[in-house]
């Protein structure tokens, strides 16, 4: 196993004082542990009690957050040619449908998040497999096929999240960057724990969510009080 850098190992040494963190000493902490160069982003980690290989359990969706994620997205949106002005002045790099597909076909883009109208989604279909391999394929249940795309990238350039259970069950998500104020990363973090609280498939008994972490950008994890936590939103 490689090893750890000074940094991360200081780093450490600052969140070993206890073994769980309420909301408000895991905010502080991941600002005081966060030593990259660079405006790190703080992420979170919720294990939860589902079984990923059943539908009824999947946990999907996307979030505002009250703040923004600090994340610049580069988005591209595929619409009529009627909607393409009205796109690029919402926040969309690149806007139309068949110069879009043209691009997607040759393989060289690099947005962050594709958004599609739905009265377009069957033309998108010629490039479901390139943009599926790059999970980019415009999703109802991502929010990025929309029926107002020009409000839909606005939301996205505002700082609108999606979370998504991995093939563990696990939640990865980003709620701001380390720069936020203290108070700003609370109420992101409070926000995407309650849309998670409210999200509990109703086939799921007992706890829901197992355990929380959160970090800075290649910073140590800081394990958070689940009942506190969620006590506090």
């Amino acid at each position: 196993m490689p090893t750890r850098g000074k940094n991360y190992r200081n780093s450490l040494t600052k969140v070993k004082g206890k073994e769980f963190y309420n909301v408000e000493e895991a905010i502080k902490l991941l600002k005081e542990t966060s030593s990259t160069k660079f405006d790190g982003t703080a992420e979170i980690h919720i294990n939860l009690n589902i079984d990923p290989k059943k539908a009824e359990q999947a946990i999907r969706g996307t979030l505002a957050l009250p703040h923004g994620s600090g994340k610049k997205l580069k988005i591209a949106a595929i619409c009529s040619d009627d909607k393409v002005k009205a796109a690029k002045a919402a926040g969309a790099a690149s806007a139309g449908l068949e110069d879009m597909i043209a691009e997607f076909e040759k393989g060289k883009f690099d947005y962050d998040v594709v958004v599609a109208s739905s009265d377009v989604m069957k033309a998108l279909s010629k490039v479901a497999k390139v943009l599926g391999q790059k999970g980019l394929m415009p999703n109802p249940k991502s929010g990025t096929v929309t029926d107002n795309i020009e409000k839909t990238i606005k939301e996205l350039a505002a700082g609108r999240v999606e979370y998504r259970n991995d093939k563990q069950g696990i939640v990865h998500a980003i709620f701001g960057k380390t720069s936020f104020k203290e108070e700003e990363l609370e109420n992101n973090l409070r926000a995407l724990l309650k849309v998670l609280r409210e999200s509990k498939p109703s086939t799921v008994k007992g706890t829901f969510i197992r355990s929380i972490s959160i970090s800075s950008t290649m910073g140590p994890g800081i394990a958070l009080d689940v009942t506190e936590a969620m006590k506090s939103l």
